[in-house]
């Protein structure tokens, strides 16, 4: 695996995830202003901060779905060298050594697998564009022959 893929888990959380009390919660300052003025600046405060949240969610989603690639790659590659020997497969080690559910473990184990022959899909969840959920979906009807179809159907829609 190259260097360039592999994600740091310094790399998941923004570096403005950290939020303050004020940003959640409203303040005395905030629920009680002394003039429509300040009101006025108190609601636009609170929609700044509430854009700024929601570019953190969005920017912090994309590095889970990246980290999320990764994961599926290494179990990809610990399953192809039968890392899981011992076990019944991948699925009950992974359930054994993570605590994942057993249906879900089985799940990741198959779109890991899928992932290996399907590098558009790949590539794109690789970058953190397209969600483990729709990736997940996808590997169940996707070929290398209809891959790029499916895609550009998964990138319009939700």
């Amino acid at each position: 695996m190259p260097a360039s893929a592999i994600v740091s888990t310094s790399a998941i959380a923004p570096a403005s995830a950290t939020v303050s009390a004020s940003a959640i919660a409203p303040t005395a300052a905030t629920t009680a202003p002394a003039s429509i003025e300040e009101h006025r600046a108190a609601v636009l405060r609170r929609r700044d901060e509430a854009e700024r949240l929601g570019e953190d969610i969005a920017e912090l989603s994309s590095r889970i779905q990246a980290a999320t690639y990764q994961l599926l790659v290494m179990l990809r590659a610990f399953d192809e060298r039968e890392g899981w020997s011992g076990f019944q497969s991948c699925a009950h080690w992974l359930n054994w050594r993570t605590g994942l559910a057993l249906g879900a473990a089985r799940e990741k184990v198959r779109v890991a697998r899928a992932l290996g022959d399907l590098p558009l899909l790949s590539d794109v969840m690789r970058r953190g564009q397209l969600s483990y959920s729709k990736v997940r979906a996808l590997t169940r009807v996707a070929t290398p022959d209809n891959e790029r179809r499916l895609l550009g159907f998964a990138e319009s829609g939700t």
